[in-house]
């Protein structure tokens, strides 16, 4: 696919293992597309894997990691608050064709998962831990409460992640006030 070389030929680091990774999700029969910036790995237009390179290594993402069985243990979840993918890290080309079988045989798992319609169990908005500071907020600013609470799912994860992280009380109010017109234009954290 066109944009993936062009991608594979801007790229810096990571450009032997993400040619070596390519290879091996085209050799498993998926179909190769470019989302979210990056080589993406299809089975029947369901995503299975992303190649991704950071800055300490380069990763193939399973979109539902948290559903392999991951026998080698080599799966790791990127951050605690993602639910879903999990990512096999390589610090150099050798560590890929080594694994070069193993890989095939997760990928060759992770379609399975695909075709037997399996979802990851994704938690609800009210089990994310809400900010004391921003109950807090609420009780002191009830329109602001009702404007939260009247914003999608997603954007009400999204600002309580985004609160959570901070491990300083006196950051979690700050992000809170930079938010509250955000919040109360009806409008995610991104938005």
């Amino acid at each position: 696919m066109d944009k993936v070389n062009q991608y594979i030929e801007k790229i810096k680091n990571w450009k032997e293992e993400t040619i070596l990774l390519r290879e091996v999700c085209l050799e498993c029969g998926l179909e190769e597309n470019f989302k979210w910036m990056h080589p993406c790995y299809t089975f029947q237009g369901k995503n299975i894997v992303l190649i991704h390179g950071f800055k300490e290594y380069c990763a193939l993402l399973f979109h539902k990691g948290a559903l392999l069985n991951d026998a080698n243990n080599l799966l790791i979840q990127q951050t605690e608050n993602v639910q879903s993918a999990r990512q096999i890290r390589f610090s150099n080309k050798q560590e890929i064709i080594d694994l070069k079988s193993v890989i095939k045989t997760y990928i060759f798992e992770a379609i399975e998962v695909e075709k037997a319609g399996l979802q990851v169990k994704m938690k609800k908005t009210a089990e994310f831990e809400m900010p004391q500071e921003l109950e807090e907020t609420f009780r002191n600013n009830p329109e602001l409460e009702t404007a939260f609470y009247n914003l999608t799912p997603g954007r009400q994860r999204g600002y309580l992640l985004y609160f959570s992280q901070a491990k300083q009380s006196k950051t979690r109010v700050s992000r809170i006030k930079k938010s509250i017109s955000k919040i109360l234009q009806k409008k995610g954290l991104n938005d």
